[in-house]
């Protein structure tokens, strides 16, 4: 690629949509790809970004977090670019590990259940292969990339989950700021994204877009919703039930299992028993390792607290496991069938005292929102290939525990950056259109959709 005054940018996955994020950008002659995820609503080969939109190999993969959206595809981009290097937080680098393992595990698990004959995606040996191709950073530490000629990377807390960073690039003559996945708001463990330099000068700024069509001026404050949120546990356990939160293994499910012992030291809770799914666990035990990036003063219980919730996949330890009031923190946040918050959830809808109660988002075409729609009497699948169940629990609810920031603070954020070039991304389509039509002043706006590539001014 010549240098020039223009840089390119192309989706790969990402573009007007969540998910599968990946863009490759060139800027001076370099292509650098800012993240690799997975489609977590696509199967197989679909879920993957559009590879073939690489001519050559990238000179640098960057990525921003953990979330196998951001980086599930790593594994198999390294076996098509054995040479990529790859670069990150030092906290993100970790969990990776342990995210992409995992994947492993869960796409061999499909491919018995449902006969998807491309999956795994790729094996542990892969995962392994890609994982000593990674190098990780300190926050708010400008480093060089080993490139020719040399671009300066550094990676800004962004306050959404453990590790996860927004990435300033600055090459010769351009400068690029990807905010990756941001929250401006304290959590119970992790605290909002970090300030920027007041003198802080952005050429290109691409933002994520996730809420950019909500509307945040009824959203309750994180600490309200969390009082909420035990009101409403006290109620189920205090009827004899037991409670679901289904939560994402990782962020979500280490900052519900603390929020609810908290609420339990407070008297807000009873004391019952608090579980936690699997690979919940194993992020958890990174957050202790990794300790020193939580928010100043947060209190992170021992995981010893938190009990395992077992084989959920025998009917008759899910009996067990709420024949007595419990609370149980279980994958997948958004209710993925056949995953352990699915198989609790089928046994507890047979019942009227129980409670479920999703904690974020969830996307409308999942078995989550399904759930959240029904109505007693209706008919759900909560296992693939098996009858689906009649619900009779009418206590199922969400609230509103989001790791991303609102449109305001993004639109807040491109005003006080003054791009010349803003690039929207990892956003539905009404999102980016809400973004697109309250920024336009501000800046040149682009909202480039999957298999696009466009130029854009220096």
């Amino acid at each position: 690629m010549a240098k020039s005054n223009h840089i390119t940018f192309s989706v790969l996955g990402g573009g007007g949509e969540v998910g599968a994020n990946c863009f490759l950008l060139g800027v001076d002659g370099h292509q650098i790809l800012l993240d690799c995820g997975t489609h977590p609503k696509k199967e197989g080969l679909e879920a993957l970004p559009d590879f073939s939109m690489i001519e050559r190999t990238p000179d640098a993969l960057v990525i921003s977090h953990a979330h196998v959206d951001h980086c599930g595809a790593a594994p198999y981009l390294a076996r098509l670019h054995p040479s990529i290097r790859c670069f990150t937080t030092i906290p993100t680098a970790r969990i990776m590990d342990r995210m992409l393992h995992n994947s492993v595990a869960v796409m061999g698990a499909i491919a018995k259940e449902r006969g998807i004959q491309e999956y795994p995606l790729y094996e542990h040996k892969d995962v392994n292969f890609a994982m000593r191709g990674v190098r990780g950073f300190e926050f708010s530490a400008p480093a060089l990339l080993p490139l020719d000629p040399p671009a300066e990377v550094t990676f800004y807390f962004s306050g959404h989950v453990m590790g996860s960073a927004s990435i300033l690039l600055r090459f010769t003559d351009h400068v690029v700021f990807y905010t990756g996945d941001m929250c401006e708001t304290d959590q119970e463990l992790m605290a909002g994204c970090s300030p920027l330099e007041k003198n802080l000068r952005v050429d290109t700024l691409i933002t994520e877009s996730t809420h950019g069509a909500m509307d945040a001026s009824g959203v309750r404050p994180y600490a309200e919703e969390s009082e909420r949120l035990g009101v409403a546990v006290a109620g189920a356990l205090n009827g004899g039930g037991s409670v679901l939160i289904p939560s994402f293994a990782l962020g979500r499910t280490q900052e519900m299992l603390n929020i609810l012992a908290r609420l339990q030291e407070e008297g807000k809770v009873p004391r019952v028993p608090i579980y936690a799914s699997g690979l919940g666990r194993a992020i958890y035990e990174l957050y202790d390792r990794f300790s020193e990036y939580l928010k100043q003063g947060a209190t992170l219980r021992p995981l010893e607290q938190f009990g395992r919730i077992g084989n959920v996949w025998h009917p008759n330890d899910v009996k067990r496991l709420i024949d007595k009031p419990c609370i149980v923190v279980a994958t997948s946040g958004m209710m993925l069938e056949n995953t352990p918050s699915a198989l609790i959830a089928q046994e507890m809808v047979r019942h009227t005292h129980h409670g479920i109660f999703f904690a974020g988002y969830v996307d409308p075409d999942t078995l989550g929102a399904r759930l959240l729609r029904a109505e007693v009497g209706d008919m759900l699948q909560f296992m693939y290939g098996h009858p689906p169940q009649e619900v009779c629990l009418p206590n199922i609810h969400r609230f509103h525990f989001s790791a991303h920031a609102s449109r305001d603070a993004l639109t807040r954020r491109i005003g006080r950056l003054a791009p010349k070039n803003t690039v929207f991304v990892h956003g539905d389509s009404d999102a980016i259109d809400w973004m697109r039509s309250h920024t336009e002043t501000m800046t040149r706006a682009y909202s480039p959709t999957l298999g696009q590539t466009i130029v854009i001014g220096d």
